[in-house]
Parts: structure tokens; C-alpha cells; sequence
């Protein structure tokens, strides 16, 4: 896991930190310096995100690898605060127990295969 400390000023900025800490987490369970294998599944994991932004959630997709988060892209949630992330209840919507985070806010774990169990704040 990763701990993201840096709190962002924009959606855009609290996204590319997130996207940035699994990247980083992910070398660290397969490191890329231990042969030509792992830098390549390192690259190809780096290259294969997508963010697909909808009405009320962003959702982060690795190609192939289905739905790793939600982020709630809203300020008139009746439960969550813009930039909470939310475990994926399946593809098309999020778990909404509580949030794991929130990417405007920083301090949070997230690791290769999105956030983490119970190191959110219930609502």
C-alpha cells in the first residue's frame, strides 16, 4: 500500500496523485528492475488507466483489468463530499458504506488494485 500525505487543490491534480501512488505500488509488488518481464508488465499497467467521467461518479478503469475506484465527482451528494473514494460495488456503481479517502483532502492508503479496506471515515 501507498499513503498518499499531499492534500490537491483540484480534481485533476487529487486524481493524478491517486493514479501516481497505485503506479508506485504496484512497482513495489512486482519491481520492475528484476527483469525485462516485470519493467514491461510495470509499463503496460502505467499506460492502461482511464478515467470515464459521468454524471456523479469518476471512474477509474484499468484496461483489461476492470473498475479499481470511484471518486465522487459532485458537491450535492446526499452522504459524501466532492472527492471521496468509494470501492466499486461492480462496474457500473460504487459501494457507498463509507468512503476510503478523498483525493482533495489527501491522507490516504491506496494500493495497485485500488482503495483499501477500513481506511476510510464512515458517513
Amino acid at each position: 500500500m501507498t499513503y498518499v500525505t499531499e492534500s490537491s487543490k483540484s480534481i485533476l491534480s487529487g486524481l493524478s496523485k491517486m493514479k501516481a501512488a497505485m503506479i508506485e505500488d504496484y512497482a513495489k509488488f512486482m519491481p520492475p528492475t528484476k527483469s525485462d518481464i516485470t519493467a514491461k508488465m510495470n509499463k503496460e499497467y502505467a499506460e492502461n488507466f482511464t478515467i470515464k467521467y459521468g454524471k456523479k461518479y469518476i471512474k477509474i478503469v484499468e484496461n483489461g483489468g476492470g473498475v479499481k475506484a470511484f471518486v465522487v465527482g459532485v458537491e450535492n451528494d446526499k452522504r459524501f463530499k466532492l472527492g471521496d473514494i468509494l470501492l466499486p460495488a461492480g462496474y457500473n456503481a460504487p459501494a457507498r458504506n463509507f468512503a476510503r479517502g478523498n483525493i482533495l483532502d489527501g491522507g490516504y492508503n491506496i494500493g495497485w488494485t485500488g482503495p483499501l479496506y477500513g481506511t476510510g471515515t464512515p458517513r
